[in-house]
């Protein structure tokens, strides 16, 4: 592999949100390489945490209902934002599949539940490369509807929901340019 592809890779992955995604959809083909290059993430004592469903067709229908029922719900009349509540159901909509991320907790607890939450974060940052390396959008979204997601999906004993992953084909030229603080402010070295 080309190292310097490889940093130019990380550096410009990018959240592409539902909004800027155009209609072309994401096949299944892909949508399957990505949750096995999602398979490839590091997992202390193979726990191998992370669960995913994916959601396509008319169940992203069912799923943005669901979601903005429950914002309707759960939101004080104060606090609810229309603007919110569509955006929600728009987002299922925008989306070509929906990657629910989730984690599975090791029964035996034979490692701390961090590091599987820290072992499925890296099987989604493996997907985010694999679209940004075909420049297929995504972006991982966390809201707190997730702790949900047991009422609309069977989960198991010990699996929670974390977010999803929005996926979408966006058109290129769309600018979507990010910058970081230096690295030097983030580091101590001891020598």
């Amino acid at each position: 592999m080309d190292k310097e592809y490889l940093n130019q890779l990380i550096r410009e992955r990018r959240s592409v949100f539902p909004a800027q995604y155009n209609d072309q959809p994401v096949s299944k083909e892909f949508i399957k390489r990505l949750l096995e290059n999602a398979n490839w993430a590091p997992t202390h004592r193979l726990t191998e945490p992370w669960r995913f469903k994916v959601v396509r067709g008319e169940a992203k229908d069912r799923l943005g209902v669901f979601l903005s029922d429950t914002y309707t719900d759960i939101t004080p009349e104060e606090s609810f934002s229309p603007f919110k509540h569509k955006k929600i159901k728009n987002n299922c909509s925008l989306a070509s599949a929906i990657i629910v991320i989730c984690m599975q907790r090791d029964q035996k607890e034979r490692v701390p539940e961090w590091e599987e939450i820290a072992s499925t974060a890296m099987a989604v940052q493996n997907m985010w490369l694999t679209c940004a390396a075909n420049s297929i959008g995504c972006y991982w979204s966390s809201p707190a509807l997730i702790q949900y997601m047991g009422e609309f999906f069977d989960l198991e004993e010990g699996e929670k929901c974390l977010g999803f992953l929005y996926v979408g084909n966006y058109d290129k030229e769309d600018d979507i340019s990010s910058k970081r603080t230096n690295i030097d402010e983030k580091v101590v070295w001891m020598d």
